[in-house]
This record gives structure tokens, sequence and C-alpha cells, in this order.
């Protein structure tokens, strides 16, 4: 039987099939899977945030929806409307595309607000209330949501609500020149994508997610990220900081860190590596913060270099 480390090294090294020289952003976006978090991939258009989520959801024996999202797009195209049925004279539910394991909601920002918050009971509480019904979404669900943060036209910025409810945010990044080589030669045949096979079983990924939740935490190490995260609300260069669930997911992604590293604990360097996916998009900046070129991961490093490290 495969360790937990083979198990997610398997997972990591079929992704990288697709996504070529991104190893640290495919293992943080597996640690958000494992930790049944949500993931916004946010980068320019051509650097691999769709692929890099549909190898993600290709690697997972699970079912996946695609839902572009576009400005036209209404609340019951995500979770399902009634429909009236003539033989039987009674309206029936027909699910929307939230149903399913992975949703891969691609340019999310082009959603309007109103249907972005269709997605915030889903991401939060894992089911859909509609007409006064609540449905239950199925035990594995994520959605993995990508976004162009550069193109202004015909967007629309997503509420702090739902940014919270992302279990981290990452950037893809360009590749070197000698990678890029390697994408032209992997893809010389046909994409990778379309030869991707499965890796992991539903039954094997939700033991890894129970194992992930097993994983220890000595609590001088757990008051070490709570204190990260309390810190942020009284940063002075921040209007909001981090909320609760922040801390949470802090405390979760270091556990699949962990997990995914072979250890049977957690440590400081891992809730240290955690911070910037897991906090940066939960943070607004005050105006004359931002004005001075400050950012959210210089804030966080600020943060850091004050709260003590456990020993």
């Amino acid at each position: 039987m495969a360790t937990d480390m083979q198990l997610g090294q398997a997972l990591i090294e079929n992704v990288e099939k697709v996504i070529i020289g991104k190893r640290p952003v495919i293992e943080l976006a597996v640690v958000a899977l494992l930790c049944r978090g949500h993931l916004l991939l946010e980068d320019v258009p051509g650097t691999g945030k769709t692929m890099l989520a549909r190898a993600l959801a290709r690697s997972l024996a699970l079912e996946s929806r695609r839902l572009q999202c576009t400005p036209d797009l209404l609340p019951s195209d995500v979770t399902g409307v009634p429909v009236f049925n003539q033989k039987t004279a009674e309206f029936e539910f027909r699910p929307g595309p939230v149903f399913t394991n992975v949703l891969l909601a691609d340019e999310i920002n082009r959603a309007t607000p109103r249907a972005q918050s269709a997605l915030l009971e889903c991401m939060e509480e894992f089911h859909v209330s509609v007409d006064g019904r609540t449905y239950e979404l199925p035990a594995v669900f994520m959605v993995l949501a990508t976004q162009n943060p550069i193109e202004m036209a015909g967007t629309y910025v997503l509420p702090e609500a739902q940014l919270d409810r992302f279990f981290m945010r990452l950037s893809v990044g360009y590749p070197s020149p000698e990678e890029e080589v390697r994408i032209l030669q992997a893809q010389s045949a046909g994409h990778p994508i379309e030869r991707l096979a499965p890796v992991l079983t539903e039954s094997e990924f939700l033991a890894a997610r129970d194992a992930v939740r097993a994983v220890h935490v000595e609590p001088a190490v757990a008051d070490y990220a709570a204190r990260i995260v309390a810190a942020t609300r009284e940063h002075p260069d921040l209007r909001l900081g981090a909320s609760p669930r922040g801390t949470l997911a802090l405390y979760r992604a270091a556990q699949g860190l962990a997990w995914l590293r072979g250890r049977d604990f957690v440590s400081p360097d891992l809730v240290k590596a955690a911070v910037a996916p897991v906090l940066a998009h939960r943070l607004i900046l005050k105006p004359q913060a931002a004005a001075a070129g400050r950012g959210a991961n210089q804030v966080l490093a600020d943060v850091m270099g004050r709260v003590p490290v456990p020993v």
C-alpha cells in the first residue's frame, strides 16, 4: 500500500505532466484540495490557470464540470432551477453545474455580483438552498476558480465575503526559457491534458483528507498561527486583517504541507510557508499604504518578523 507521501507525490507528479516547472504552485494547490478548500488561481492570460485546474480535476477520479462565467450568467445557471413537469403536474428541481465534485469557475470575475453570490452558500456550507428547500452537495466538492487581475473591461471585483471563502490564492507565473522549451516539446504531439489519467480514487482521496486532519499540531505552533493572524488585525497598513476563517485555513494548510512532505507533525516553518497563499487575499490595505507601494505580501513579511517563532 502506498504511503501518504507517495500518494501525495503521485498526485503532484501527475499534474506536472501538464504544468511544467511549477512544482511549488502545484504542491500548494494539492494542499488546498486535501484540506477541503477552494482555490483561486489569479494570473495574466496564457500562464496555465485553467489548465492547472483541469489537470487537478483529471488527476482525481471525480466528476468535474466547467462554469464559464459571463456577465449574463444568472444564479439559477449556477445552482439549478425548479422545472414544471407536465406529466406529474409538479415542479422538479433540475441541478445546476455546482452539483459536481470539482467545479471549474473560469474567469469568475466576469460574472456579476448577483451570479457570484450564488456560490457563497455552496463554498461555505456545502449545500444549496432553492425555493425553500436545501440540497446537499457531494462529499467531495471544491471550487477551482480563475481570474485575470489586469483586465478591467467587463469584469467585477470579487467581494470580500467571497474572497474569504477561498482557501488559497495562487499565481502560476511565467515559465523560464528552458521550461518553455519543455512545454513546446510536451505539446508537439498533442496536449498532455488529453492523456492524463487519474492517480487517486475517491476513496483514496477521502482517506488522504482524513489523514491530513489527523496530523499533530503542538499547542505552541497553533498559538503561533493564531498570533500571526491576530497581528494582521492590528497592523497600521491594513484596513482589514484576516478573519478567524483565515486562522483555520492557515492551520489546515500547515497540516496539508506536513502530510505531503511525509511528516506527522506541523513545524513553524510550514506555518510560514502557508502564510502568503492563505492570508494575502484576505487583507485590505489602507489607501495610503497602497499609494506608497506597499503590498499584502510585504505586510505579511513584516508581521512574521514581529511574531516570535516558537522553539
